[in-house]
């Protein structure tokens, strides 16, 4: 059988490919309907294509009967859980940690200042030619809850470090205890959420978390509080969300929402007190160069029969 692995984007923009497998070229296309560059069945890793519809991303998923391992090329993989009753028994799915938590880190100290600090009112502001001066909220002295406390929950705090913050508190799943201080449990948000000023969602989307940030969630957050989401669109009950932005008890930054892409004529769109970006935590020029040295790293890996990086699961386990 011909060893392929499929990547989505050229072979030759990767330094460091292991000798071995042929390596193949496919992207989906713009439409998302780009041929195969090979048959499916001598695919053994399969590299999803990034930036992509979901339906473009699943689209070889049931094909690839002698696929080994698929590698994402983003921090969450519920993209292909949702089709893990097409794919083989046996098969490694690994996510890109260690790509997006520059980036994404940096979106969500974006969106926390640019929301604290008044920006989309002075780009307002500015467009009508208006000096609009006053106070704003600083991040100096408040106490930011950092929800999902992996590896991109810790890189958000690695940049909240210089913010002279009053208080950080961690919660993940599991409680550890880590050189900053105490991880909590998902269990101890009612007692934590009363006392943040911030609230920064970073947490995968598993069937545990979706929906956390419902009714109740948000009703325990203090008055005046800010809601920052760079994790998944489905962790927050839209409905709910929206009925506290329209009382004004709260303010929201999203870098993702649900539904998404956010349709014309949504009212979270003209929602108080709330900025919204289109999902771009992890597209920037900090995602090529560290996707790079995923791929080249893992393919070697796998080449060399060594322990794979980032393994979330293996199907039928």
């Amino acid at each position: 059988m011909t060893a392929d692995v499929w990547l989505p984007m050229a072979p030759e923009e990767i330094e460091g490919l292991p000798e071995g497998p042929r390596y193949l070229f496919w992207d989906g296309g713009e439409d998302g309907d780009q041929p195969f560059p090979g048959d499916p069945a001598d695919c053994i890793l399969y590299v999803v294509p990034y930036m992509k519809r979901w339906s473009v991303k699943v689209r070889p998923l049931e094909l690839l009967t002698g696929v080994q391992v698929i590698q994402t090329l983003t921090a969450g993989v519920d993209d292909v859980t949702a089709r893990l009753s097409v794919i083989r028994p046996g098969v490694r799915l690994c996510n890109a940690r260690g790509v997006h938590e520059a980036s994404t880190a940096e979106l969500a100290l974006t969106l926390t200042l640019a929301s604290l600090r008044g920006i989309p009112g002075f780009v307002r502001a500015q467009q009508q030619e208006r000096w609009d001066t006053g106070f704003r909220p600083s991040l100096a002295d408040k106490s930011v809850l950092i929800v999902g406390y992996g590896a991109i929950g810790t890189a958000i705090e690695d940049r909240l470090a210089p913010f002279e913050l009053a208080r950080v508190a961690r919660v993940a799943r599991s409680p550890r205890t880590t050189a900053r201080g105490p991880v909590h449990p998902l269990t101890e948000l009612p007692k934590l959420l009363p006392h943040a000023d911030v609230v920064i969602l970073s947490t995968p989307l598993t069937e545990e978390t979706r929906g956390l940030v419902d009714a109740e969630f948000l009703a325990k957050m203090k008055d005046g509080a800010l809601l920052v989401n760079v994790a998944r669109g489905p962790v927050v009950d839209t409905k709910a969300l929206l009925a506290e932005l329209e009382s004004g008890r709260i303010t929201a930054a999203l870098d993702v929402t649900d539904p998404e892409p956010l349709p014309p004529g949504h009212p979270l769109w003209q929602a108080p007190g709330v900025l919204i970006s289109p999902h771009v935590g992890g597209p920037s020029s900090a995602f090529l160069p560290r996707a790079k040295r995923l791929l080249a790293d893992q393919l070697t890996r796998f080449v060399n029969h060594e322990p794979l990086r980032n393994v979330i699961l293996t199907t039928g386990s």
